[in-house]
């Protein structure tokens, strides 16, 4: 995959994953771009530990791999804030 690619998939990865954790209003652009990217090496990481392809180019399984990673990351660091998802 190409930077351009990276980024679409970042970008949409981000996206979904903000609103799957409930962070959609406090992140921008670019933060769901960050979060996407890193959200697709986390997943891809996660599948291989299963013997599953991870990200394997600008398809809709790697953008589903990257959104659950993504969400991962932002649940992380919700959970690392102390902030707990109880109202």
């Amino acid at each position: 995959m190409g930077i351009i690619s990276w980024i679409i998939v970042g970008a949409l990865a981000g996206w979904l994953g903000s609103i799957l954790a409930g962070k959609n209003s406090e992140m921008g652009g670019f933060a769901n771009v960050v979060v996407g990217i890193l959200g697709a090496f986390i997943g891809g990481l996660i599948m291989r530990l299963f013997g599953i392809d991870g990200i394997t180019g600008f398809n809709i399984w790697s953008i589903i791999v990257a959104t659950l990673g993504a969400f991962l990351l932002l649940f992380i660091v919700k959970k690392a804030k102390g902030v707990t998802t109880e109202k």
